[in-house]
Protein backbone atom coordinates (compact mmCIF):
# COMPACT_ATOMS: atom_id res chain seq x y z
CA UNK A 1 0.00 0.00 0.00
CA UNK A 2 1.41 3.20 -1.10
CA UNK A 3 1.59 6.29 1.73
CA UNK A 4 -1.13 8.39 -0.31
CA UNK A 5 -3.49 5.23 0.13
CA UNK A 6 -2.26 4.76 3.14
CA UNK A 7 -3.59 8.17 4.60
CA UNK A 8 -7.53 7.86 3.13
CA UNK A 9 -7.91 4.89 4.31
CA UNK A 10 -6.85 6.25 7.66
CA UNK A 11 -9.15 8.96 7.42
CA UNK A 12 -12.14 6.71 6.27
CA UNK A 13 -11.72 4.86 9.47
CA UNK A 14 -11.50 8.24 11.42
CA UNK A 15 -15.13 9.02 9.81
CA UNK A 16 -16.04 6.10 10.99
CA UNK A 17 -15.57 6.34 14.23
CA UNK A 18 -16.83 9.91 14.34
CA UNK A 19 -19.94 8.36 13.86
CA UNK A 20 -20.07 6.42 16.98
CA UNK A 21 -18.69 9.56 19.02
CA UNK A 22 -22.12 11.20 17.51
CA UNK A 23 -24.11 8.61 18.40
CA UNK A 24 -22.84 8.25 22.08
CA UNK A 25 -23.10 12.46 22.28
CA UNK A 26 -27.11 11.47 21.49
CA UNK A 27 -27.19 9.34 24.01
CA UNK A 28 -25.98 10.65 26.54
CA UNK A 29 -28.03 13.78 26.10
CA UNK A 30 -30.93 11.44 25.75
CA UNK A 31 -30.12 9.89 29.22
CA UNK A 32 -29.14 12.73 31.22
CA UNK A 33 -31.93 15.16 29.67
CA UNK A 34 -34.62 12.56 30.20
CA UNK A 35 -35.82 14.48 33.61
CA UNK A 36 -36.36 17.38 32.33
CA UNK A 37 -39.81 18.48 32.02
CA UNK A 38 -40.93 21.90 30.89
CA UNK A 39 -38.14 23.10 30.19
CA UNK A 40 -37.46 26.68 28.70
CA UNK A 41 -34.41 26.93 26.67
CA UNK A 42 -32.79 31.12 27.31
CA UNK A 43 -30.70 32.35 24.72
CA UNK A 44 -28.34 35.19 24.76
CA UNK A 45 -24.92 36.67 24.14
CA UNK A 46 -22.06 34.78 26.22
CA UNK A 47 -20.46 38.74 26.60
CA UNK A 48 -22.89 39.92 29.23
CA UNK A 49 -21.25 40.90 32.08
CA UNK A 50 -22.84 40.87 35.67
CA UNK A 51 -24.48 44.13 36.16
CA UNK A 52 -25.40 44.93 33.04
CA UNK A 53 -29.61 44.81 33.12
CA UNK A 54 -29.37 42.09 30.83
CA UNK A 55 -27.46 39.95 33.00
CA UNK A 56 -30.20 40.85 35.43
CA UNK A 57 -33.44 40.25 33.53
CA UNK A 58 -31.75 36.60 32.77
CA UNK A 59 -31.36 35.80 36.30
CA UNK A 60 -34.79 37.42 37.10
CA UNK A 61 -36.14 35.23 34.39
CA UNK A 62 -34.76 31.63 35.19
CA UNK A 63 -35.98 32.70 38.75
CA UNK A 64 -39.89 33.23 37.64
CA UNK A 65 -39.69 30.30 35.49
CA UNK A 66 -38.69 28.09 38.57
CA UNK A 67 -41.04 29.25 40.61
CA UNK A 68 -43.85 28.52 38.02
CA UNK A 69 -43.13 24.99 37.44
CA UNK A 70 -40.54 25.05 34.54
CA UNK A 71 -37.00 24.03 34.31
CA UNK A 72 -34.50 25.80 32.88
CA UNK A 73 -32.20 25.31 29.78
CA UNK A 74 -29.26 27.53 28.63
CA UNK A 75 -25.68 26.77 26.47
CA UNK A 76 -24.20 26.55 29.48
CA UNK A 77 -21.68 29.42 29.20
CA UNK A 78 -21.22 32.45 30.38
CA UNK A 79 -23.14 35.85 30.18
CA UNK A 80 -27.06 35.71 29.49
CA UNK A 81 -26.74 32.11 30.27
CA UNK A 82 -24.33 32.07 33.36
CA UNK A 83 -27.11 34.63 34.73
CA UNK A 84 -29.61 32.17 33.37
CA UNK A 85 -28.46 29.23 35.46
CA UNK A 86 -27.26 31.28 38.45
CA UNK A 87 -31.33 32.30 38.89
CA UNK A 88 -32.58 28.68 38.05
CA UNK A 89 -30.11 27.27 40.31
CA UNK A 90 -30.81 29.97 43.40
CA UNK A 91 -34.50 29.47 43.05
CA UNK A 92 -34.01 25.58 43.56
CA UNK A 93 -35.12 24.57 40.51
CA UNK A 94 -33.60 22.14 37.68
CA UNK A 95 -30.48 24.44 35.59
CA UNK A 96 -29.12 22.45 32.55
CA UNK A 97 -26.40 24.02 30.55
CA UNK A 98 -25.55 22.54 27.11
CA UNK A 99 -21.59 23.60 26.78
CA UNK A 100 -20.49 23.71 23.56
CA UNK A 101 -16.06 23.46 23.01
CA UNK A 102 -14.91 26.39 21.81
CA UNK A 103 -11.50 27.78 21.27
CA UNK A 104 -12.48 30.90 23.11
CA UNK A 105 -15.75 32.63 25.14
CA UNK A 106 -17.41 29.54 25.68
CA UNK A 107 -16.49 28.17 28.75
CA UNK A 108 -18.85 26.23 31.33
CA UNK A 109 -20.70 28.47 33.86
CA UNK A 110 -20.57 27.33 37.39
CA UNK A 111 -24.02 27.66 38.09
CA UNK A 112 -25.65 24.92 36.04
CA UNK A 113 -26.24 21.88 38.75
CA UNK A 114 -27.41 19.41 35.24
CA UNK A 115 -24.75 19.64 32.64
CA UNK A 116 -23.51 18.01 29.21
CA UNK A 117 -20.04 18.88 27.60
CA UNK A 118 -20.61 18.83 23.62
CA UNK A 119 -18.48 18.43 20.89
CA UNK A 120 -21.17 18.69 18.11
CA UNK A 121 -23.24 22.10 17.18
CA UNK A 122 -25.86 19.59 15.57
CA UNK A 123 -26.45 17.59 18.71
CA UNK A 124 -26.23 20.29 20.98
CA UNK A 125 -29.21 21.98 18.68
CA UNK A 126 -30.91 18.94 18.90
CA UNK A 127 -31.31 18.80 22.87
CA UNK A 128 -32.09 22.49 22.94
CA UNK A 129 -35.55 21.92 20.92
CA UNK A 130 -36.44 18.46 22.33
CA UNK A 131 -36.56 19.37 25.47
CA UNK A 132 -37.76 22.55 25.50
CA UNK A 133 -41.14 23.81 25.78
CA UNK A 134 -40.60 27.10 24.88
CA UNK A 135 -37.54 29.47 23.53
CA UNK A 136 -36.78 32.96 25.43
CA UNK A 137 -34.53 34.84 23.04
CA UNK A 138 -32.25 37.45 24.69
CA UNK A 139 -30.17 40.11 22.91
CA UNK A 140 -26.84 38.14 21.19
CA UNK A 141 -25.03 37.68 18.44
CA UNK A 142 -24.55 34.85 15.20
CA UNK A 143 -24.94 31.77 17.90
CA UNK A 144 -28.51 33.86 19.25
CA UNK A 145 -29.81 34.49 15.98
CA UNK A 146 -28.76 30.89 14.36
CA UNK A 147 -31.44 29.22 17.40
CA UNK A 148 -33.99 31.91 16.76
CA UNK A 149 -34.28 30.90 12.70
CA UNK A 150 -33.56 27.53 13.44
CA UNK A 151 -36.60 27.07 15.68
CA UNK A 152 -38.64 29.36 13.39
CA UNK A 153 -37.66 27.24 10.35
CA UNK A 154 -38.73 23.91 12.26
CA UNK A 155 -41.65 25.44 13.74
CA UNK A 156 -42.78 26.42 10.21
CA UNK A 157 -42.40 23.97 8.26
CA UNK A 158 -44.04 21.53 10.84
CA UNK A 159 -41.08 19.56 11.42
CA UNK A 160 -41.82 20.16 14.93
CA UNK A 161 -44.49 20.98 17.26
CA UNK A 162 -45.19 24.94 17.46
CA UNK A 163 -44.48 25.98 20.58
CA UNK A 164 -43.57 30.14 21.98
CA UNK A 165 -40.62 31.86 20.14
CA UNK A 166 -40.39 35.23 22.91
CA UNK A 167 -37.71 37.85 22.13
CA UNK A 168 -36.91 39.57 25.19
CA UNK A 169 -36.10 43.45 24.30
CA UNK A 170 -37.96 45.43 22.23
CA UNK A 171 -35.22 47.68 21.39
CA UNK A 172 -32.90 45.66 20.50
CA UNK A 173 -34.78 43.14 18.18
CA UNK A 174 -37.18 45.95 17.24
CA UNK A 175 -34.93 46.65 13.93
CA UNK A 176 -35.18 42.93 13.32
CA UNK A 177 -38.66 42.90 13.53
CA UNK A 178 -39.12 45.46 11.19
CA UNK A 179 -37.02 44.33 8.48
CA UNK A 180 -38.97 40.91 8.50
CA UNK A 181 -41.94 42.88 7.90
CA UNK A 182 -40.83 45.31 5.50
CA UNK A 183 -38.73 42.86 3.19
CA UNK A 184 -39.48 39.46 3.96
CA UNK A 185 -43.21 39.81 4.82
CA UNK A 186 -43.56 42.67 2.15
CA UNK A 187 -41.49 40.81 -0.87
CA UNK A 188 -43.79 37.38 0.08
CA UNK A 189 -41.05 35.42 1.75
CA UNK A 190 -42.99 34.46 4.42
CA UNK A 191 -46.65 34.35 4.96
CA UNK A 192 -48.81 36.70 6.82
CA UNK A 193 -49.34 34.30 10.02
CA UNK A 194 -45.50 33.73 9.99
CA UNK A 195 -44.66 36.52 11.97
CA UNK A 196 -47.35 35.42 14.56
CA UNK A 197 -44.43 32.75 15.64
CA UNK A 198 -42.58 35.79 17.22
CA UNK A 199 -43.68 37.88 20.36
CA UNK A 200 -41.52 40.63 21.79
CA UNK A 201 -41.83 41.34 24.99
CA UNK A 202 -39.46 43.39 27.77
CA UNK A 203 -40.63 41.98 31.07
CA UNK A 204 -39.38 38.60 32.84
CA UNK A 205 -42.84 38.35 33.87
CA UNK A 206 -44.82 39.09 31.10
CA UNK A 207 -42.65 36.54 29.04
CA UNK A 208 -43.53 33.57 31.94
CA UNK A 209 -47.31 34.69 31.72
CA UNK A 210 -47.00 34.26 28.12
CA UNK A 211 -45.26 30.54 28.14
CA UNK A 212 -47.69 29.63 30.91
CA UNK A 213 -50.39 30.25 28.56
CA UNK A 214 -49.85 27.87 26.24
CA UNK A 215 -47.95 25.41 28.78
CA UNK A 216 -49.81 24.10 31.71
CA UNK A 217 -47.38 23.11 34.44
Amino acid sequence: MDEKQYVIDSLSINESWRMFRIIAEFVEGIEVLSKIKNGVTIFGSARVQPGDPQYENAENLARLLVKSGFDVITGGGPGIMEAANKGAAEAGGKSVGLNIRLPYEQKPNPYANIHIDYKYFFVRKVMFVKYAVAYVIMPGGFGTMDELFEALTLIQTRKIKSFPLILMGSEYWGGLIDWLKDKMLKECKINPEDMDLIQVVDDPGEAVRLIRKYVIV
